[in-house]
């Protein structure tokens, strides 16, 4: 199948302000996409392509004074198929787990490990290592947490999470990557696009969701407390040890957002029409179609 996805942001600088994005999808998804456009900045300014150390790709630019916009669209082929599932995956043991994966298991800026263990080892404890404690994880943290946009509070940390039992998708899985970590298990938080493939189509505006994987067995699996099942066309963006290591957008100062739009849908080709077919995504603005007229041709000149 096909998925189209993207997003339109606009971010207002008093000064000119130097930003970094963490929007563009996992270098191992890359090859899987069949027609894009973008990313695409107005006013154009120089953007640079970095690799940071979790292995997520980077744009670095310099946004200038009043309002900047992002754009991206794209469409992308998807086999559909749930999340990988295996209920016998083990625990690895901490000596024999890779060097790399080691940072993964420590407490992090959402994740206090330190505070949440002995309340870990009471609720998991009994609980077989490996597959059916990360299973017991999510059944508790989904069923502990209320989930709510109007909660939605950036600041707010796994253990203020799992006392104020409310949250959005990022504090799903910050707690549940927590009490996985207390239980000597690598977890690592994840964002990214997710339609809604094979269940009811929430009426919600589409928004970047949340999730998390954990190192069980002899690979990194999927899971989602949030929704707690598992899930089709998931499509990362980022990955890092938890939400302060991806942000979406981080300038090096002071900056207003003055739009964000989100789309996610499944498209009956693979063609990048103009439109969106979906009712609940919001169209492409003219803005976009402008703007992106503008980049092709700014880009072929500097090629010239």
């Amino acid at each position: 199948m096909f998925i189209r996805f993207g997003y339109e942001i606009g971010i207002d600088c008093p000064q000119p302000t130097p930003m970094m994005t963490y929007l563009s999808i996992v270098p191992e998804r890359r090859g899987d996409i069949v027609g894009e456009r973008g990313p695409v900045v107005s006013p154009i300014v120089p953007m640079e392509e970095i690799t940071d150390p979790h292995g997520n790709t980077c744009l670095r630019m310099v946004l200038p004074e009043g309002e900047t916009k992002l754009s991206y669209d794209a469409v992308i082929k998807d086999e559909g198929r749930l999340d990988a599932s295996d209920p016998l995956a083990e625990a690895v043991p901490v000596e024999k787990l890779p060097p790399a994966w080691l940072p993964y298991l420590s407490a992090s800026r959402y994740c206090e490990t330190d505070r949440l263990s002995a309340l870990a080892w009471k609720l998991f404890g009994d609980v077989p290592a490996g597959w059916q404690r990360v299973e017991a994880i999510c059944d508790y943290v989904h069923d502990r947490l209320v989930f709510s946009y109007g909660y939605a509070q950036i600041m707010r940390t796994a253990l203020e999470a799992h006392e104020d039992r409310l949250g959005v998708s990022r504090d799903y899985a910050h707690l549940a990557i927590a009490f996985c970590r207390c239980m000597n298990m690598p977890a690592r938080y994840v964002n990214g696009y997710m339609a809604d493939i094979g269940v009811p189509e929430s009426p919600a505006p589409m928004d970047f969701n949340a999730w998390f994987e954990v190192f069980v067995g002899d690979r990194w699996y999927t899971f989602d407390a949030k929704n707690n099942a598992r899930r089709a066309g998931r499509i990362p963006v980022a990955r890092g040890r938890d939400a302060a290591d991806i942000p979406l957008i981080q300038t090096f100062g002071k900056h207003q957002l003055t739009a964000f739009t989100v789309w996610t849908c499944v498209e009956a080709d693979s063609r990048l029409s103009r439109s969106h077919r979906s009712a609940d995504i919001s169209l492409l603005t003219p803005w976009f179609s402008e703007t992106w007229s503008r980049h092709v041709q700014q880009r072929d000149r500097d090629r010239h």
